[in-house]
């Protein structure tokens, strides 16, 4: 899954030739899981029609202040378009517009979008040599990167004119990929190993039977997706689950039993720099298990247990440089008992929710948590989805590995 999944691009589109390509750069956004809205200068209707780029964008084009075939004249909201993008791409910026980008001009809607907006910001330049040469060119560039904005340079070819030269807009599936490695390379675990344990262990009684619990691996699987959306590497050790996750930066490891959790974890653990263990690890399994399905033959059932191989507890006794957090699901005394168990198993931070919470614990889209850290520390947050909680978290991480 591309890191552009699920975020809104804002595609503006200016009056050069290069604008055919945009057809196909939105269709390349598009195929990534982004959200892409088009606001067009009035002339860059010239090169490419709106229909066509609204047809692949699933969304209406914005080309001017309000709707002209609108018999009421409805706004286009320049303030909010700005506000709904996670990134603004202009592709292509001519020489024109990237000026008035330089200066402040606004006059048309894509301008006063592009002073609205408060995302990051990529231009594609695209031109005529000489024009791409230009000093009043160049300054634009140095003045623009001196905003913030990224610039995806040109590249060298055949130009509309017949020059041959620099000044050719990149082709889209260069933009989009630039825009991919540009995003990872400055996100906050960009480079880190992060182990996530997931959902709960089933823990054989016969071939056909087994202890188990409530866990959804819903939290665990959300960690991941935030982890790897933040640039990090991650393995997700889950027990069986129904939930799925489709991320480039994410490896699922499916295991059955607390022992195969255990096994899998110590099995990437050296090499990791964040271990996030949320599963729901059974405590105890069964002493013995049948190899034959057990019959009903008489009215009760005893089966012996044992303890499972506690797997936080033995990764807190290895702990060398990894930042280590577990989770306590509590039902009484759940501050005290948090508390003895991030100590008792060297943790950096235990998360911990009660199930006397509404809205808290298994198979909930939702969780309210307490984060307490190695020096008690203690961070208390509301009733939220399990995906802000995942996000929090990690916020919370970043800001410990990086004091």
């Amino acid at each position: 899954m591309s890191i552009l999944s699920g975020k809104n691009i804002l595609l503006g589109i200016t009056a050069g030739i290069a604008a055919y390509k945009t057809a196909s750069l939105v269709r390349l956004f598009v195929k990534s899981g982004a959200n892409v809205k088009v606001v067009m200068t009035p002339t860059a209707k010239d090169f490419v029609t709106p229909l066509t780029l609204s047809t692949l964008s699933k969304n209406p084009v914005y080309s001017s202040f309000t709707n002209e075939e609108d018999d009421n004249d409805v706004w286009n909201n320049h303030v909010d378009l700005g506000l709904w993008g996670d990134l603004f791409v202009i592709a292509p910026a001519t020489a024109n517009t990237m000026s008035k980008m330089a200066n402040g001009v606004c006059d048309n809607l894509l301008m006063a979008t592009y002073l609205s907006a408060k995302c990051p910001v990529y231009f594609a330049p695209a031109m005529d040599l000489d024009m791409y040469k230009h000093p009043s060119t160049l300054q634009s560039f140095e003045k623009l990167k001196t905003f913030g904005n990224v610039m995806i340079p040109a590249t060298s070819g055949e130009l509309a004119s017949g020059l041959v030269g620099e000044g050719r807009m990149a082709e889209p599936e260069d933009v989009v990929a630039f825009i991919e490695k540009d995003i990872l390379n400055k996100l906050p675990l960009r480079g880190k190993k992060v182990l996530i344990t997931a959902g709960p262990t089933y823990e054989a009684i016969d071939p056909v039977r087994f202890i188990g619990n409530h866990s959804s691996g819903k939290m665990g699987f959300e960690i991941a997706k935030a982890a790897a959306n933040l640039g990090a590497e991650v393995v997700l050790v889950t027990g069986p689950t129904h939930e799925t996750v489709l991320h480039a930066l994410i490896q699922v490891k499916p295991v059955l039993s607390a022992q195969d959790m255990y096994d899998a974890v110590h099995n990437y653990y050296n090499n990791t720099d964040i271990a996030i263990l949320s599963a729901a690890v059974a405590d105890f399994k069964p002493k013995e298990v049948a190899t034959q399905k057990i019959k009903k033959k008489s009215p009760t059932l005893t089966l012996e247990l044992e303890k499972t191989k506690d797997i936080l507890a033995s990764l807190g006794a290895i702990k060398k440089h990894q930042y280590l957090v577990g989770f306590a699901l509590e039902t009484n005394n759940e501050l005290e008992n948090a508390k003895g168990k991030l100590k008792r198993k060297n943790l950096n931070l235990i998360v911990l929710n009660s199930l006397q919470d509404k809205g808290a614990g298994f198979k909930s889209d939702t969780n309210k948590v307490t984060f307490i850290d190695d020096d008690e520390n203690i961070t208390e947050f509301q009733l939220k989805s399990k995906a802000d909680v995942a996000k929090d978290l990690l916020n919370n991480i970043i800001i410990q590995i990086d004091a």
